[in-house]
């Protein structure tokens, strides 16, 4: 009696397409590195010493959201309020300027700490998911935001405030130093703290960290306080750049433009892993994308697109990683 032959099993028509390990590690610098070198080569004007300050100060408000979205991420969560935090921030300032720039900058900064501290008691103690919880404070922050401004767009005159949006220290402007420091700082946190480690062990195992005496939910709640803080200080810079206080649009769409970075550089979104420089690089890799779109008169809709393309690429290859 002869044995059955086993028919081969159907090929994966995507095994072919398996990234390298090189470029699933270092994929976002090279992009970076590449769009620069296109542009250096193609695009006029676009290397001047101008221009890319220009770039700089339009992305460090989204690498300061960014880095408070990765830790968030790291933990298995997301915050989409960053955007409306942005703007309580923002309607704040300009009712406690008078007391001083100190007082102003520590009110818009709790008031950050206090939506992430909501954030994440609903996800820790009340059990929510995360797109939920903070979904509620995506409509009602900003809603809040309006109320506190009356709807209006405020000037500001405050010229210390205005300072950290236009000055500059040793030729860098404040608020890529600003960006530069706290994205030190994150990666600080995350590889050299014991809190630091308990966000990693928090994201890749949230049962197997309780059983092992993690603080799971102090935890939890300290990086939804420190994403809210972040982002309340980047709606601060914001507003300091733009010299005014305008709560119905600073901060739209900054959840997405933060989780883009986080996710294209590399952090996963099942948790587990932070990537703080990946996350720099990513808000960085679509900044440069955008722009280099906008200097060969492509339409937004173009960029939108392309952006769309790298962040399904970003996900594949995220996959891939942990598949290994």
């Amino acid at each position: 009696m002869t044995q059955a032959t086993l028919a081969p099993p159907a090929a994966n028509p995507l095994a072919r397409l398996r990234t390298p390990a090189w470029w699933q590690e270092y994929g976002v610098y090279a992009a970076v590195a590449v769009l620069l070198l296109f542009n250096a080569l193609f695009t006029d004007h676009f290397m001047t010493t101008d221009n890319l300050r220009t770039q700089l100060v339009q992305v460090a408000p989204i690498v300061i959201v960014a880095l408070g979205m990765a830790l968030v991420i790291g933990t298995e969560g997301v915050d989409l309020s960053v955007g409306s935090t942005m703007a309580v921030a923002a309607a704040l300032l300009p009712l406690y300027l008078g007391y001083g720039l100190v007082p102003a900058l520590g009110i818009a900064l709790l008031a950050g700490a206090v939506v992430g501290a909501v954030n994440g008691s609903l996800v820790s103690l009340v059990g929510l998911q995360p797109i939920v919880a903070t979904l509620a404070l995506f409509v009602g922050g900003r809603g809040l935001a309006l109320v506190m401004a009356d709807g209006q767009l405020k000037q500001i005159e405050n010229p210390d405030l205005l300072a950290l949006g236009t000055d500059s220290f040793l030729g860098i402007p404040l608020v890529v130093l600003i960006a530069g420091v706290l994205a030190v700082a994150v990666a600080f946190l995350v590889r050299r703290t014991t809190f630091g480690r308990q966000i990693v062990a928090v994201g890749g195992n949230r049962a197997a960290a309780g059983l092992a005496g993690l603080p799971v939910k102090r935890v939890l709640i300290g990086v939804y306080v420190l994403c809210g803080v972040l982002a309340a200080l980047a709606g601060v810079l914001a507003t300091a750049r733009l010299t005014a206080s305008d709560p119905s649009s600073l901060g739209t769409l900054m959840e997405l433009s933060a989780i883009t970075a986080v996710v294209v550089g590399g952090t996963p979104l099942t948790g587990g892993s932070v990537r703080v420089l990946g996350t720099v690089a990513g808000a960085l890799l679509m900044q440069l994308l955008r722009a280099t779109l906008v200097k060969h008169d492509l339409p937004d809709s173009t960029a939108q697109i392309a952006q769309a393309a790298i962040i399904i690429a970003a996900v594949y290859v995220a996959r891939e990683r942990r598949s290994r």
